[in-house]
């Protein structure tokens, strides 16, 4: 009977670590994929929670949680989103900070085709340029803003291809379907925030809005405490470097 009342205690001793461990729902801004991936690998191993991440454009996460998703935590490609949800009762108040702020570049797949000064977009000798769908994805907006900047929004309108999000205008660029993109620069990097492959133009901070990344608790998990030490594990060192790796500016993070 020995080992049966040790294998009853052990059982007995474990049930409240299984018990407090949770799975969280997490929606996702499709530039933050790359970073957020590893960000929830050393979550779930040092915390013991679950991870779900969906992925997309912030436009259509926030419809969808709008109409009723269960997400418990988002991050967002912008400031708006999150602030509107915390306006609308979906947001959990005093809950909200800038976890990155975003860095737009103009990206070709192709070697030494876009220069370090973006004159590849006056020149004009491209058929197909792509950008993320403005009225959803900040970075199409940050995008179309830069053309409007640069005097070239009416010019190179009939070669804009559109990408539903920022994940679908890379992939637009990196099958050759168009010639270059505005992407994220999280997107391009290596794990030394060098551009991986192809050639790059970092777009001047100036050019456009400050893409800053808002991240809140959800209404649906304002009870949950495994969604808030993720928010504060967000805020921590080791996700900041993580954060810094892929091309995001934390120094204005707040």
């Amino acid at each position: 009977m020995r080992p049966l009342r040790l294998l009853i205690i052990s059982l007995l001793i474990s049930l409240p670590i299984a018990s407090h461990a949770e799975t969280l729902r997490v929606a996702v801004a499709a530039n933050f994929a790359a970073p957020m991936q590893e960000i929830a690998s050393r979550f779930e191993q040092n915390s013991g929670h679950r991870l779900l991440l969906s992925l997309g454009s912030t436009g259509k996460l926030y419809a969808q949680i709008r109409n009723g998703a269960p997400f418990d935590v988002l991050l967002a490609a912008d400031d708006k989103v999150p602030a509107m949800l915390e306006q609308d009762g979906e947001g959990v108040r005093d809950t909200r900070f800038t976890y990155a702020i975003g860095t737009l570049v103009l990206w070709s797949a192709r070697e030494g085709y876009v220069d370090d000064q973006g004159a590849v977009l006056g020149q004009q000798s491209f058929k197909h340029l792509a950008l993320a769908n403005p009225k959803t994805a900040p970075y199409g907006a940050a995008a179309q803003a830069t053309l409007k900047r640069l005097g070239l929004e009416e010019t190179l309108r009939e070669k804009l291809v559109q990408g539903e999000n920022i994940a679908q205008t890379h992939q637009f660029v990196a099958s050759g379907n168009a010639e270059l993109g505005f992407v994220a620069l999280s997107q391009v990097v290596d794990g030394e925030g060098k551009i991986g492959e192809g050639s790059a133009w970092v777009v001047p901070a100036e050019l456009h809005s400050p893409i800053r990344q808002d991240a809140v608790l959800l209404s649906h998990a304002e009870d949950s405490e495994a969604a808030r030490d993720l928010l504060a594990y967000l805020k921590s060192e080791d996700a900041l470097s993580i954060i810094a790796a892929y091309g995001y500016n934390r120094s204005q993070a707040r």
